[in-house]
């Protein structure tokens, strides 16, 4: 299976290849700030599985994570987590469907907590190699 995600004006376009590894709502401070919302949809995909198939994105750091935008719209598009291989593509983008987040991460830094039936990790989740800590929502 491959989706195509684009910006907002069509300036850049990427194919997805396969299933993401995982998907995910991330509540950490650098994902809040950046998005301006009090949690990021993602979905993780491995570098190798994305392509960027028209225009060129720019990239930027907050912190530590490669973020990339269209110059053109400034639509976010992925960041890029160091040493990780991984493009966390902002779920919005995704055709409809691709989207099925397993749990939520970094809930220490939750505006608030959220019902929803999912796990809900303190911090990085046993899946990205942290502790089984979940938060007692």
């Amino acid at each position: 299976m491959t989706a195509t995600i684009e910006c907002g004006c069509g300036a850049v376009r990427m194919e997805l290849d396969g299933e993401p590894l995982v998907s995910v709502y991330c509540h950490c401070d650098d994902c809040r700030a950046v998005h301006g919302g009090a949690y990021l949809p993602a979905a993780m995909y491995r570098t190798a599985q994305t392509r960027i198939v028209r225009g060129e994105p720019r990239l930027w750091r907050r912190k530590t994570t490669a973020r990339a935008f269209c110059g053109e719209c400034g639509t976010r598009l992925f960041a890029e987590p160091a040493e990780m291989d991984i493009r966390s593509i902002v779920a919005g983008l995704l055709p409809a469907g691709l989207f099925r987040p397993a749990f939520h991460m970094q809930c220490r830094y939750a505006l608030a907590p959220v019902h929803d039936g999912l796990p809900h990790f303190k911090g990085t989740p046993p899946f990205f190699g942290g502790p089984d800590e979940e938060v007692g929502w």
